[in-house]
């Protein structure tokens, strides 16, 4: 152990003791009459035993391992297994994990809350908003017509040329339909107040979707109350979880909501792109094996009313047989447009109109009333009477739009000089608008809503939207020529099954106007 040596002080003696191997242990006991080191050197003692209980304890539990290691059944052989006592000590753990394992987690005790605290609580809590922070695009308010949305509106009290409007056909305002909703009115009231499946039937709807049937030489047809939720209730009808849905990325909004309520498998194809469609139906009838055996759609608009580009229906129609696809399209911005007879785009193209499963429209466009329809086989239409939620749920439509929208049908068939001067305008409004310094067209030149594109972006999103929001507010000041700014959303890279979505350049968006207007002041305020 060594030797040991003292040396006293006035507070106390210092001891220390010399051990084998060179290390020192220095000792120093308090005299009473000092407190403060007395305390010191007490509580340096009681470290001593701590250490020392320490020490005591990891001995035994050393030795209670060598008896684990000699205990006689720690050498046994069992099975001509050598039993060592690394075994035994690792059974000893199992157990004692186990045992551990199976008891039961100790929790505090739980007290309830007393008012006060409940009362502090609620003070502090902050509940997460309903809405997000209103910015100033949402703040925007469109300007107020004080009258019918005709070729000539009222707004803010003046006059103005009305070019924001999807009335195609000039037919808001015309004395036909103002008669026959008169009649129907004085007939039938205002309102249904039932869906079609119970109370809500009235003889205008039948007669509705017959002559609507018969116009472009279906079997049959079905009334939706609203036009936009024509598309995000059929297509969910026919497409489920499961079905394969090929889409073009520019649909508008009524048809993305479908695609997403359907729950089917979503693949998009470039917009407009019949090469792109082409793959995209390869590689599906190509890689998925049970493709085959699964319902496969193409849904496609035959005017897009985010881009103002015609759909080729021909080619679209090849590749439907080739794949053995069944074709959605909806005909919202073409019925009563395309066509020698506003038939729409299977009139335009020449193509059979039964070689189109399913086709469905807006009729709040060229018809200028509202609702919608879906038209195709008897079996098409009478699915939808019972698993269309549109069609099922809501209220049917108002006798007196039903009405309208058979004379509006009646006034097209019988003047097709609508459609013939309303092409007219579109390629003399496209001619005029092709000279517009920094401004480009980018719509197909038939198409009835023209879009015009800055011809040199400011690489700025705020920026862009803003020089074609002064552009319109400049128009309708100055020349009190109502346009519209719009943003034109397109998804510009999609997977199987995925998609992501951007916003991608800014339009300057004209729909062309009705044969009322007048082309002459177009092109004298425009330019």
């Amino acid at each position: 152990m060594g030797c040991g040596k003292s040396n006293a002080f006035p507070y106390g003696e210092l001891i220390w003791t010399h051990r084998k191997g060179g290390s020192t242990i220095f000792k120093f006991f308090a005299h009473r009459q000092n407190p403060l080191l007395w305390i010191y050197s007490s509580q340096v003692k009681l470290l001593d035993k701590m250490e020392f209980s320490v020490m005591s304890f990891l001995s035994n539990a050393l030795d209670w391992v060598r008896v684990a290691f000699d205990v006689p059944f720690a050498r046994a052989v069992v099975f001509g297994v050598h039993i060592g006592g690394h075994l035994v000590v690792e059974a000893l753990l199992v157990i004692v994990i186990l045992f551990l394992l199976l008891q039961k987690s100790y929790k505090l005790p739980q007290r309830p809350l007393s008012e006060t605290e409940i009362d502090e609580l609620c003070e502090d809590w902050v509940p997460d908003s309903l809405i997000p922070p209103l910015t100033e695009g949402i703040k925007y308010e469109p300007p107020i017509l004080d009258s019918a949305a005709g070729p000539h509106a009222i707004i803010n009290g003046k006059d103005v040329v009305n070019f924001a409007s999807a009335n195609y056909l000039g037919l808001i305002g015309h004395e036909k339909l103002h008669e026959s909703c008169t009649a129907a009115l004085e007939k039938y009231g205002l309102g249904s107040c039932g869906p079609r499946g119970f109370y809500g039937t009235i003889d205008v709807h039948l007669d509705c979707e017959e002559r609507i049937a018969k116009f472009l030489g279906t079997p049959d047809s079905i009334l939706y109350s609203y036009g936009i939720s024509t598309m995000f209730s059929a297509i969910p009808a026919f497409c489920k979880k499961g079905d394969i849905i090929v889409a073009d990325e520019g649909v508008h909004w009524g048809i993305q909501n479908g695609l997403y309520l359907s729950k089917s498998t979503i693949v998009y194809f470039k917009h407009n792109d019949m090469e792109s469609l082409e793959n995209a139906l390869e590689k599906i009838t190509r890689e998925n094996k049970r493709a085959t055996k699964l319902r496969r759609y193409i849904v496609v608009e035959a005017i897009y009313q985010n881009s103002g580009q015609i759909a080729p229906l021909n080619m679209i129609v090849k590749l439907k047989e080739n794949y053995r696809f069944r074709v959605l399209l909806d005909e919202s911005n073409s019925f009563g447009v395309l066509g020698d007879s506003g038939r729409g785009l299977s009139e335009h193209y020449g193509v059979p109109v039964e070689k189109i499963d399913i086709i469905t429209a807006a009729m709040g466009y060229a018809l200028a009333t509202d609702g919608g329809f879906c038209t195709g086989s008897v079996r098409v239409v009478d699915h939808q009477r019972l698993s269309s939620s549109g069609y099922v749920f809501s209220a049917s439509l108002p006798p007196y739009l039903a009405s309208a929208a058979i004379t509006a049908i009646d006034v097209l068939e019988e003047n097709p000089h609508l459609v013939t001067k309303l092409k007219q305008n579109i390629a003399l409004l496209v001619e005029g608008l092709s000279d517009v310094p920094g401004l480009s067209v980018a719509s197909n030149p038939q198409s009835p809503i023209v879009f015009l594109r800055l011809k040199h972006t400011t690489y700025s999103f705020k920026n862009d939207l803003q020089l074609l929001e002064d552009i319109a507010n400049l128009m309708l000041k100055e020349d009190s020529v109502f346009v519209v700014a719009s943003k034109r959303i397109v998804k510009e890279s999609c997977s199987f099954g995925a998609v992501r979505l951007h916003l991608t350049g800014y339009f300057l968006i004209v729909i062309a106007f009705c044969p009322a207007a007048g082309s002459s002041s177009v092109l004298q305020l425009l330019p």
